[in-house]
């Protein structure tokens, strides 16, 4: 499992999902399975974050850098 880091780019609170602007450019979404798993209860546009992607690459946890 390869964690990368990104800038949050869209989120919904309604659904708990959004997408992240990674470090090489690239977008990747979230579901509200990732959002659910970290523990958090907001994410602000421009955040910046950590995220574990499974085997498939599907995000499976989004984390604040530094926080647990």
């Amino acid at each position: 499992m390869r964690v990368m880091q990104g800038t949050i780019a869209t989120f919904d609170p309604d659904t708990r999902s959004g997408t992240l602007l990674l470090d090489d450019g690239s977008e990747l979404a979230f579901g509200s399975d990732a959002f659910d798993r970290s523990g958090l209860r907001l994410l602000r546009l421009g955040q910046r974050v950590t995220v574990e992607p499974d085997s498939s690459g599907t995000v499976r946890r989004v984390l604040i850098p530094g926080i647990a």
